[in-house]
Order: structure tokens, then C-alpha cells, then sequence
């Protein structure tokens, strides 16, 4: 196996239900050893996209290779290298912990020398060790995603597919699996991530692409994408009307504000911009204050997408159509 190659490569992947095209032309590039996320609004085909790469599905048109095997040709190549985690628990309430795991070993095809071992190990790491003796019945929404991505990993894929891992949990259990797949990636694999929270690809991401419609509308690092929405402003406060409006006539294209006294100004993106503006503003009017917004992953997904995100997760209570 080359290591250097791509996890993936999809090329003008296309894939409908009747009327309904799901994908329509898609491409994209995944590096080994790192964290992929794909960003849409529901319906927007992301499950799809994952399903496909999944060799659940196969594509209408297009080719897509999964660490170097191509979907259509070698399915059970890809099926061998991968491990998939969906945003609906796949544990088994009726088994404790331990049983789930024991199960995954045995339909991965673990020696049975291993499995109880290896099991064990994983309870460990995700801090389950206590609640291994229990039925999942028992656990917490946290809990339950932990073993779920514990039976996923008893295979030792070296990519790992997340499909809105964290959606319903609550803030500490999400911010703990944020640390467990920052840890997965250091220990090497591949993690191709879909979810709705732009934080979340904001904290874990190093390559992000935008899925509107079917088709991918950007694609780069969370830095790239916010330089290409405008909307970068510096705000400064002043302590009367009169050096406000001093202000403004020397910053043309400035926005005051009256009644809060205060001016906004537009930025470009490089990082001069911030002291350019400093600069023309007359050295007798002192600022107050000074206030630098950069545009963020939700005014990104907003301009690309037209929809503004939840700002709140914990109030989000939507589930992507599986189209």
C-alpha cells in the first residue's frame, strides 16, 4: 500500500433516484493522515456521498478510489480498509458493551486469541471499562456514540468514516470526541467527516468541501474558505459625534453609527489591512475602542449556500434526508 496516496479520489461522480439527482459531478481529494470534513445543508447529498464511498452504493457516473481501490472493481478491498460510524447508534441494546465488541471482532475476522484482549483495550480507551459489563440500554447519548466508533475501530481501519457523529449530544460529550478523533489522526488513519456543525469542522478539519445541491460549491482549508467571503470589518468606538464623523470623512466607504459612536469599516483580507486603516485615521481623534471581525465558517455556508447555520448545535434537532 502506498502511503503517500490519496485515502480517496472521487472524480465527476454522479449519482440520482429517478428525478432526484443526489450527486451531480462531484470530485474531490482526501490526503492520508488527516481530517476531511464535508459541510451541506440537509439533503444536500452528503449521506450519499458516504454510502458510495461505503460501497453501499454505486455511482451512476464517475469513479472514486478508497485507498487505492477503485468502488466498482474491488468493493471488498475498500470494505476491508474502512471503519463507518453513522449519526444513528448501531450498537446492540440487547448485548453489554463488552458483548458488542466481541461481535464486531468476530465479524471483522479478529483471531480469537485476540478478540477479548483487544475489546478490552478499546474499552479502556473510550472509558468504558465500567460500563462494559452493562447493556447500552444503560448509557448516555455520549456513551452509546463512544462504543458505537469502539466497534467501528475493532477493525483497525485506516479510514474512518464519522457521518454526523455528534449530532444530539451535549456539549462536554461532543468536545470528547472532538479529542478522540484528533487522537485518531495522530495515530495515523483517515478520518472523512460530514456534519452541520461548522464548529466542529472549524476545530477538526484540515480540508473542508461545501455540498449544495449535489455539487461541491468549495472546497479548501477552513482559512481559505473564510478569505473568500467578504465581510471583514474593523469597528471603532469613539467618545463623541463630532471625532465620529471626523472619522468617516477620512475613511471613504465607512459606515457610522450615531447613536452607538460608532464606525465600521470594511477590510481586505491580507493581514495589512487592519493598520492601513489605523493609519488614515487623523492622529488627534483618539478611538475608544477597537473591535476586528473575520468572517467565520457560517458566514462562509450562508454565502455559498444561501442557509444560516444554528449558532446553538444543542438546539438543532435536524436529520439529513439519507438522499
Amino acid at each position: 500500500m502506498d502511503v503517500t496516496a490519496p485515502a480517496i479520489v472521487v472524480s465527476g461522480v454522479r449519482k440520482a433516484y429517478g428525478k432526484n439527482v443526489a450527486l451531480d459531478g462531484v470530485s474531490l481529494t482526501v490526503p492520508r493522515g488527516t481530517v476531511f470534513a464535508l459541510l451541506g445543508p440537509n439533503g444536500s447529498g452528503k449521506t450519499t456521498l458516504v454510502q458510495l464511498l461505503s460501497t453501499l452504493r454505486l455511482p451512476d457516473e464517475g469513479t472514486a478510489e478508497v485507498l487505492g481501490h477503485d468502488i466498482r472493481r474491488a468493493p471488498a478491498k475498500v470494505r476491508a480498509g474502512i471503519g463507518v460510524t453513522g449519526q444513528f447508534s448501531a450498537v446492540d441494546s440487547m448485548l453489554t458493551g463488552l458483548e458488542n465488541l466481541l461481535l464486531m471482532a468476530k465479524l471483522y475476522h479478529v483471531p480469537n486469541g485476540e478478540r477479548e484482549a483487544r475489546a478490552r483495550k478499546l474499552l479502556e480507551r473510550f472509558n468504558l471499562t465500567e460500563a462494559g459489563s452493562r447493556p447500552p440500554a444503560t448509557y448516555s447519548g455520549g456513551m452509546r456514540r463512544r462504543l458505537d466508533l469502539a466497534m467501528t475501530l475493532m477493525g483497525n481501519p485506516a479510514l474512518i468514516f464519522l457521518d454526523e457523529p455528534t449530532t444530539g449530544l451535549d456539549p462536554r460529550s461532543r468536545q470528547t470526541m472532538w479529542q478522540i478523533v484528533r487522537e485518531l489522526v495522530a495515530d495515523g488513519a483517515t478520518v472523512f467527516l460530514t456534519t452541520q456543525y461548522l464548529q466542529e469542522a472549524d476545530e477538526l478539519a484540515d480540508n473542508i468541501a461545501v455540498l449544495d445541491h449535489g455539487q461541491i460549491v468549495a472546497q479548501g482549508t477552513p482559512a481559505e474558505l473564510k478569505q473568500q467571503v467578504p465581510g471583514a470589518h474593523l469597528t471603532l468606538r469613539f467618545t463623541d459625534l463630532g471625532i465620529l464623523d471626523a472619522a468617516a470623512e477620512a475613511l471613504p466607504g465607512s459606515t457610522p453609527d450615531a447613536d452607538s459612536l460608532i464606525l465600521r469599516v470594511p477590510l481586505d483580507a491580507d493581514g495589512g489591512a487592519i493598520k492601513r486603516v489605523l493609519d488614515e485615521v487623523p492622529s488627534g481623534l483618539a478611538i475608544e475602542d477597537i473591535t476586528v471581525h473575520t468572517p467565520d465558517l457560517d458566514d462562509v455556508f450562508f454565502a455559498l449556500t444561501g442557509i444560516r447555520t444554528n449558532a446553538n448545535p444543542d438546539e438543532s434537532t435536524q436529520t439529513e434526508d439519507h438522499r
